[in-house]
């Protein structure tokens, strides 16, 4: 089992919503822009923004390129935006505890 692999499923939503709270962006921008900071396979991303529309976090709309036919770009929902800031302060709260828990260990740090 890839460890990492299951710790980038469970951060993918938090990345994309603050992604797309600074901004609002195409899937393939989002793509590009969560690899700069975690590898994702893009493939990954589309099925994640489906679900964020249906549940009223993200919505959508279509913008002219200058590269090919319209863009979908998604923006945050204020629903979105308060459940980013909630998975945001449950992301921080959990990062602390697993490295206190981390650093009550004896384990070598690599």
């Amino acid at each position: 089992m890839d460890i990492n692999t299951q710790f980038k499923k469970g951060v993918l939503e938090l990345c994309v919503l603050v992604l797309i709270n600074k901004q609002d962006r195409y899937g393939y921008e989002l793509a590009e822009a969560v690899s700069k900071h975690v590898e994702v396979a893009e493939g990954a991303l589309y099925p994640l923004l489906r679900r964020l529309v249906n549940e009223g976090r993200c919505t959508t709309y279509l913008r002219e390129s200058n590269e090919g036919p319209p863009r979908k770009y998604y923006k945050l929902t204020p629903d979105g935006l308060e459940y980013a800031t909630e998975m945001i302060a449950a992301w921080n709260a959990f990062v602390s505890s697993v490295t206190d828990l981390i650093n009550e260990g004896d384990f070598p740090v690599r």
